[in-house]
């Protein structure tokens, strides 16, 4: 442990604090607190006790309490989204993310979706914001000489894909940033009105009333944000028919792939949302912009470009990320001094500067507290009512699962098998703090890691391991 401790570079308070852990009597069960959480790096102190009674006999069937635990606390995971802020719990959410996407494309019984919905018709959708300036950006349609995968940008630079200067202005001096950070801050009420909008386009493509349209089909989504390198939103969307009753009945005949895609265009091109003018600022109508892209989802390994794994895929790997991918930060910034202590690049730099000088102008919008997420203030990942299970049902599976193994491992019976009512549980719990100290935090990290590894190792040999009990079947 020393020898790694200072292979890694560890300053000496750090490397006192590892070998401190290390050697405590109760290591192994900090260990295994924090490999349970899969080696979140900001845990939930808790502290605290609970126990389980028969009513009848008040014999005390389960009994718990923190006294025992190493610093007497109980560490859970924080549970954050963000990659920035906590890798293992993003990962946790990301497959948690994945699952409830694909639940919704291929169908899970176990997950509110029969396997029929893989009839209905399915597209990606990607509705993004309109222009507030020209951007540095690879121009991959364009054919100009082209060198690899890039090609000339209108700088006259051919860029590669990692270059930072990309999604920057080209002049900021007349860039639109109060209007790039008021449409991030309308993006989710320009959502809301899209899918207003796409249900009566729906209607109306059909020949129907709205009140049959919705008698006849229903229309399910479920989608995620994303900032471009420019630093404005942009939606990705699986939007789906089903029929009257949900996701359980087959959508009528005219519930096309042609008409769905068609009223996705239209709907898209109808909505905008007025913003009064206030002091300098005029009014504006904000709309979606022009690159509106709409793809039907095929099937696994039927040949179509966009599969249902991908898109699943897609959407969890976004659904950890906000607006520090575009060089600000997690957390908010209450002043423009704040900017050049943490070092924000000079593009998300003025959008947070914008955000802050128009929070005067419109108080009702937040823009102020939502300054770090470059005025974005929606929710990341949200779905329709019945496109497929939720989240929360996700982790109480999960949480039951964990309650099972841990009455196992001390004998005690199924809950399953013990009505509920012959059981009283008794708990009282406190917060005690979160986040690790130093060496704790190096030695979660080192736990993160392998516990990564050892799924990659594992999701590699997976197929082999399928195809021998193949053979062996």
């Amino acid at each position: 442990m020393t020898d790694t401790a200072t292979a890694a570079g560890l300053d000496p308070a750090t490397l006192n604090d590892v070998l401190r852990v290390a050697g405590s009597a109760d290591f192994d069960r900090w260990q295994d607190q924090i490999r349970r959480t899969g080696g979140c790096s900001d845990p939930i102190r808790l502290a605290g006790a609970t126990k389980t009674i028969d009513p009848a006999t008040k014999t005390v069937l389960y009994a718990y309490s923190t006294e025992n635990e190493p610093g007497g606390m109980l560490r859970i995971a924080c549970g954050n989204r963000r990659a920035s802020r906590c890798p293992a719990c993003a990962w946790t959410y990301a497959g948690d993310t994945y699952h409830l996407i694909r639940a919704g494309l291929v169908g899970d019984p176990a997950k509110g979706t029969p396997h029929t919905i893989r009839d209905h018709p399915r597209v990606f959708a990607t509705l993004t914001a309109p222009s507030f300036g020209a951007v540095h950006n690879i121009r991959k349609g364009d054919k100009q000489l082209k060198q690899g995968n890039t090609v000339h940008c209108r700088c006259g630079v051919r860029h590669e894909p990692e270059d930072p200067a990309l999604g920057t202005p080209l002049r900021p001096a007349t860039y639109d940033y109060a209007g790039a950070v008021l449409w991030n801050n309308h993006a989710s009420d320009l959502w809301r009105y899209f899918t207003i909008y796409l249900r009566r386009e729906i209607a109306k493509r059909a020949g129907l009333t709205q009140k049959e349209a919705r008698e006849q089909s229903r229309v399910a989504f479920g989608k995620v944000a994303e900032y471009q390198k420019r630093g404005a939103v942009h939606f990705h969307a699986v939007i789906r028919f089903d029929g009257p009753d949900g996701p359980d009945s087959p959508p009528p005949a005219w519930a096309t792939l042609d008409l769905l895609e068609g009223a996705i265009r239209a709907a898209a091109a109808r909505v905008q949302v007025d913003v009064p003018p206030a002091g300098d600022e005029p009014a504006r109508t904000l709309r979606w912009g022009s690159q509106l892209d709409v793809q039907p989802i095929g099937g696994f390994g039927e040949g179509e470009e966009i599969t249902e794994a991908a898109v699943a895929s897609y959407v969890a790997k976004y659904a950890t990320k906000a607006a520090e991918s575009t060089g600000t930060v997690d957390r908010r910034i209450g002043n423009k001094e704040a900017l050049v202590l943490l070092d924000v690049p000079d593009h998300p730099a003025r959008l947070i500067a914008a955000c802050l000088d128009l929070h005067a102008l419109y108080p009702d919008r937040k823009l102020r507290d939502w300054a770090h997420m470059l005025g974005f203030r929606g929710h990341f990942s949200t779905k329709s009512r019945r496109y497929s299970t939720t989240l929360g049902a996700l982790r109480q599976v999960r949480a039951d699962y964990r309650a099972a193994q841990h009455r196992e491992s001390l004998g005690l019976p199924d809950l399953d098998d013990t009505p509920e009512a012959t059981t009283l549980t008794l708990a009282h719990w406190t917060y005690a703090g979160h986040g690790h100290t130093p060496g704790e935090s190096w030695l979660a990290a080192n736990i993160h890691r392998d516990i990564q590894h050892n799924r990659e190792i594992a999701r590699e040999e997976l197929p082999a391991l399928l195809e021998l009990e193949g053979a062996a079947a």
